[in-house]
């Protein structure tokens, strides 16, 4: 019988101060990420604060009403969430530096692409053909600064993430294949 009284106080207790849970284990649609009402986007390199060279950010997130995390005591979280890492290197400069100066090599100088910026210098852009290439390479983002950081551009910018597979790629089969 008293076994059943605490069993009793236990639950009253749980549902008037309400269960707190790990809140890094919702499920998405319990929570919303990044928090909308706190700015976390660093206006130096248009990323999320703390974005560390793996490419991951530590963010405050948001849980459904109701829902008390840990540690926090209230319905606020961090949680890991993809970023840029960036270094200095802004698009519009280098591709301002390649369209302007790119025969003699000095968008690859900017990038730490040394060698590359002195044949180019040393051909005169390639003949020009490698500048022309160099300015739709660098406009598409498949050549980035040497240190392998991205570019800094406009948060909701025109971003080109580009999306590789190879043999452990795996592919959904199609019936109309």
């Amino acid at each position: 019988m008293l076994l059943k009284v605490l069993f009793f106080i236990f639950l009253l207790i749980i549902m008037v101060h309400g269960a707190a849970y790990d809140c890094s284990l919702l499920l998405m649609g319990q929570y919303l990420c990044p928090e909308p009402g706190r700015n976390q986007i660093d206006p130096k390199t248009q990323q999320f604060y703390g974005c560390e060279r793996n490419g991951l950010a530590k963010v405050w997130c948001i849980a459904a009403e109701g829902i008390e995390c840990l540690g926090t005591n209230n319905n606020t979280f961090t949680k890991e969430m993809p970023c840029k890492w960036t270094n200095g290197y802004h698009l519009d400069t280098v591709l301002l530096l390649s369209v302007f100066t790119g025969m003699f090599g000095l968008d690859r100088f900017y990038l730490g692409y040394y060698g590359m910026g002195l044949l180019k210098a040393c051909t005169l852009g390639g003949f020009f053909i490698g500048q022309l290439v160099d300015i739709i390479l660098i406009a598409l983002q498949i050549v980035r600064p040497a240190d392998g950081s991205h570019y800094i551009i406009p948060y909701y910018g025109a971003g080109v993430n580009i999306i590789r597979s190879n043999n452990e790629t795996f592919r959904v089969p199609r019936d109309d294949w």
